[in-house]
């Protein structure tokens, strides 16, 4: 996988941070533990209401992505062999621009098609502002977001 979307520098721990995406270190347990029993896996969170305002993991390519979602970050999680995309839909990626994204687990019912729901958690996205550190490094990165588009016939 290409690593366009990985920053260089990017700290190795329970899980790889892009400057866009992280994930605490429950959600980091929890990708192991649903990689192990469903294969490679992808995050699309699609901006919609209700559960289409969490993240939603599935099977990779599972969620079909297209020329309106946005490739944010390729998650290495110490543990798992591949890298974990997450997808956000275009119109949704407009509004979240500025913004730094943690991938985390908390109780409770998540969408019956994100395969963490029959674990009685749901992943959930806190926020913050990019620091403009992390906006100039972007800046400098000419940031590259590839879209499903640019996905296709890989794998």
């Amino acid at each position: 996988m290409s690593p366009r979307n990985t920053h260089p520098t990017t700290p190795r721990g329970d899980a790889r941070h892009s400057l866009r995406v992280a994930l605490t270190p429950r959600a980091a347990e929890l990708v192991r533990r649903l990689r192990a029993e469903h294969g490679p896996l992808m995050f699309h969170q699609s901006g919609g209401c209700c559960d289409g305002s969490s993240p939603m993991c599935y099977p990779y390519g599972e969620f079909r992505t297209g020329a309106s979602d946005v490739l944010l970050a390729e998650l290495g999680i110490d543990g798992v062999a591949e890298p974990v995309g997450f997808w956000m839909s275009a119109d949704q990626f407009e509004r979240w621009r500025h913004t730094h994204l943690t991938v985390d687990v908390v109780p409770g019912r998540g969408s019956g098609f994100s395969l963490e729901a029959p674990e009685g958690v749901r992943f959930l996205v806190r926020s913050r502002l990019l620091t403009d550190d992390e906006t100039r490094r972007l800046d400098s990165e000419g940031e590259a977001a590839r879209t499903g588009r640019d996905r296709r016939g890989e794998r």
